[in-house]
Formats: C-alpha cells, structure tokens, sequence
C-alpha cells in the first residue's frame, strides 16, 4: 500500500509532533496545578526527564501517547500500513526505553505514573470521570504504591 503523501510532506507532519508541553500533558498540568499540587517539568537530570516531578512525593508522572508508547488494546495505538517494519522496530525501542527507565527511577527510590492519552482524552467528555481521575491521581501520591498507569 502505498504513502498517500510524499516523503517531504510525511516528513513534516512528523517532525510537528512535539515531545514535550503536549496538548494532554498541559490538560493534565493545568488540573494538577488547580488542585494545589506543584511540580517541576520536563526534568532532565532524571531517567526519561519526566513530563512532571513531583519532589514531595518522589513521583514522576508520565503521560504516553497511546501511539509511541503502544497502549495495548487502544485504539489509538494502530500501526501504519507502510514500512511496517520500521514502525515495529521503533515501538519496540519505545516499549523497551520506557521500562528501562522505570527500573532505573525505582532504583533510585522515585515512583512513577504513567497516564495514557487516551485516558485524558475520554476526562474531557466527562466532567464526573475528571474528578474521580484526579482523585485517583492524589491518593497514588499519597499512598505507597511504586508504579501505577491511568
């Protein structure tokens, strides 16, 4: 099957998509932020510089894009009918990157979230869901679990 676009303009589009301050990472921030927790972003002298630090509770919250980091099961995480190859390597590299970095902020006593896209996307319909979200998202920092994803 191939490209409906040419190689420059696929390289465009792809070069747009940002890796940090992400539409659902600033939804996500601005909730926080409301609710009174502070955080510091993108923080580059810990393992996969974290969307948010919280360095209170010793958390670093990632938000995935379904897309890159491959949530199972969600729509949102297809694979592109060309060069499928190249896209399988570089979500595997992905998937083995992300965990590489959770083992090495557990080993330096640092918990991590992980909230996906799509979780973020589905709050926005839901005034309700928002509210138990955020909910959610507290108790995981005060509580003593290591890992948790949303």
């Amino acid at each position: 099957m191939a490209d409906i676009k040419t190689p420059e303009e696929r390289s465009r589009n792809m070069s747009a998509i940002r890796s940090k301050d992400t539409k659902p990472e600033l939804y996500l921030r601005k909730l926080l932020f409301a609710e009174g927790m502070r955080y510091r972003k993108n923080v580059q002298n810990l393992p996969g510089c974290p969307d948010m630090y919280f360095a209170r509770y010793h958390t670093a919250v990632f938000v995935h894009g379904c897309f890159w980091h491959r949530h199972e099961g969600c729509k949102y995480a297809y694979t592109p009918k060309t060069r499928m190859e190249f896209w399988q390597q570089k979500f595997e590299a992905n998937i083995r990157r992300d965990k590489v970095v959770q083992e090495q902020l557990a080993a330096m006593n640092i918990r991590c979230l992980v909230v996906w896209e799509c979780t973020l996307r589905g709050m926005k319909k839901n005034p309700d869901r928002e509210a138990s979200f955020i909910s959610d998202i507290l108790s995981f920092l005060d509580g003593t679990e290591y890992t948790k994803t949303l």
